[in-house]
Parts: C-alpha cells; structure tokens; sequence
C-alpha cells in the first residue's frame, strides 16, 4: 500500500512591513537593542559533567558584592497589604526578605541575568524564548539531550549553566542585602511587548533579528504615589553579597563568566536585574572581594585530610586581579567569546551610562 508522504513545513514568508510597523520604529525611541547572532552556529560539546574533579580544570568560589545603581526590585509576584510589610502604602508588589527583613535577590534570578550575557557573546542556543519556533535561524533553536542514547552534546553556554535534563557547573547562592529594610517605589503601568511589529524583532528573512537587551540609564522612571504602582526595592546605597561555586570550567570558561560580570576594563558592562528594565531599574555593578580557586588536585585532597583547611587558596587584593585577568586574557585569546557580539552587547550594557530613561509610550 503507497503512503502518501507528508508535506515539509515551510518557513513562513518574509513580513511585509506595514504603516503601524513604521509608525512605531520611527517615531518611538527604543530602550533596548539587539545583538545579532554569531555567524557560525552554535557551538556543541560534550560537558564536563559532576563524577569527579578534572585534574586540568578549575574549581573554586568568587565571592561578589552587588552593587545597586538604579531602583531594584526583583518581584515574589504576590501584592501584599503595605502593613504587613511595614509600609506606608495600602498595597504593595513584595520582594523576598530574609528571616532579618533584609532584603533577597534569588540565586535563579541572577543565574538567568549572567545567563542571557554568556548566551549572547559565546556560540549558543537561543534558550526559553517566547518567539515562534519557525522564527529561529537553524541551529539556534533550544539545546535538547537524550541520555539514554547517550547524546549528550549541547552548546557553549548550556555546558556551563546546564540544561533540560542536565545540571550546569555552576550555583548561584541567594544574594542577601547588607542593608536591614527598603524603600518604596513606585513604577508606572508597562505594557506587553509587541511582537507583532515585525520589522522592529525580524530581519528580512522573517527570522527573529538577535537577542534583546535594555539599555542602562542613569536613572529610572517614578510615577509617584499617585499614579505608579507601589513596589519594594533597594535603591542606588544598597549593596547585596552572594557567592558563586564553579567546578570543572575551563580557563576560558571562567574567564568568560568574568568579562559577563564587568571585570573587563575594555568592556565596563554592568548587569541588568529585575522588573522595571525599561524604565531604567535594575542595574547593578559587580565587584569581586576574594576568590577560592582550586587548580591542583592535591589542594582538594588536603582540604578534606584535616578538621580546618588553611586558607592558603585565597585570592585577594593584588593576587586575585592577577588571576582574573589571566583567565580574562585567556578567553580572549580562545575561540569562546565572540568578538563581533560583546562589542554589540558593549554598547547596550556599558556603564556608566549618560543614556536617560524613555519618556511616555516608546
């Protein structure tokens, strides 16, 4: 019996734009921008994995001081009356606080903020996007495993930060804030993005033009009490600490993760967290006080012979700028970063910034 084939799906046609498409590219002035993807497709490989420590690779903890540049809130989703919170206000969009009423930024938060910087500037896939599956350029599209069969092969940033099915090299702990309290803010209605308006996120092919990232500003909008929406946050004399444990990363790897968190002094970028991006909230500047770096297998053994390791593999001051900018100047010099993408991805995220919030509708 003959079987007729099925049809191949076909990648939709090139969007025309359209008058209202026009209208708002041109006449609006966008808080974000795009940085395109590497010409090359995503680079895939087989990770490290957890079964033991490589002998070649590097292990260890950067310990990171946050620092708050604009408004910052990264929201729980719950609006709480301001009383139980010991605000002024009747209610209020709540971020998480410790058992001290300190205030909480998730490690999950700031693991997918490094996250979408490593994605960008390195040979990745384009990971947990809303965009239409047939708008992603071949090779692009989410990196998938399959253990059982043993394919196991995925790309530069799902190696490092995991996947479906498969746990990254790298944990974020909380970052908790040095501060007990917060301050009230009070941000204007956003509106949903508007994909649609297809010659602003697609390129003449009809596929999605890059990756989105919002602009830092040197200041965030507030609409005041009577017009914004009341929200905890931390503002710009907030600092929060957090640690990060690696394992297994290559030199270029880390060196990699260092220019994402604007140790680079040619690429000042700062982080962008939280709710409020377009307006101007949630940037963030990284500094890292010490570092606990494993690079020779026996420092692993004495650590576990003895009931209190010395702390003979801690890296401050001049010793720690050394190392970050050798694993800096190795990642440059490898084939990990690309050079056309951070330079894109510069010039949307450099801070300082003179770049002032969008007024009205953009």
């Amino acid at each position: 019996m003959t079987q007729t084939p099925k049809p191949k799906l076909k990648k939709p046609a090139s969007p025309q734009p359209s008058s209202r498409d026009n209208l708002v590219a041109n006449n609006y002035s966008k808080p974000y921008q795009f940085v395109s993807f590497p010409r090359e497709r995503p680079n895939l490989g087989k990770p490290a994995g957890h079964d033991k420590f490589d002998k070649n690779r590097l292990h260890g903890t950067l310990f990171l001081r946050l620092h708050v540049q604009t408004p910052l809130h990264v929201s729980t989703g719950i609006v709480a009356p301001g009383s139980d919170v010991e605000s002024r206000v009747a209610l209020i969009k709540t971020m998480t606080q410790g058992t001290e009423k300190q205030l909480l930024i998730q490690g999950s938060s700031l693991k997918g903020c490094i996250r979408s910087v490593y994605e960008a500037i390195t040979r990745s896939c384009l990971c947990k996007t809303k965009a239409d599956i047939q708008r992603i350029p071949d090779g692009y599209k989410e990196c998938k495993i399959n253990i059982k069969r043993n394919r196991i092969f995925v790309c530069d940033a799902c190696r490092i930060f995991g996947a479906l099915d498969w746990q990254g090299l790298i944990e974020f702990n909380d970052a908790k804030c040095e501060s007990i309290g917060f301050n009230t803010g009070f941000m204007p209605s956003l509106h949903r993005p508007h994909p649609e308006v297809r010659n602003i996120y697609l390129n003449s092919e009809g596929e999605v033009k890059g990756r989105k990232f919002y602009y830092h500003t040197i200041s965030a909008i507030d609409k005041g009490q009577n017009q914004g929406i009341a929200v905890q946050q931390a503002t710009k004399a907030y600092t929060f600490t957090t640690q990060l444990q690696f394992k297994n990363l290559k030199p270029e790897e880390l060196g990699t993760l260092l220019v994402v968190l604007g140790q680079d002094s040619k690429y000042p970028i700062a982080l962008k967290i939280g709710g409020g991006k377009p307006i101007g909230m949630g940037t963030m500047t990284v500094e890292i006080t010490q570092a606990k770096v494993l690079q020779n297998i026996q420092d692993w053994k004495q650590r576990y012979c003895k009931y209190t390791p010395k702390n003979d593999n801690l890296l401050a001051a001049e010793t720690l700028k050394l190392f970050i900018q050798t694993q800096i100047q190795t990642a440059h010099s490898s084939q990990l970063i690309q050079s056309e993408q951070l330079q894109q991805l510069t010039q949307i995220l450099r801070y300082p910034t003179d770049r002032e919030p969008p007024e009205g509708k953009y």
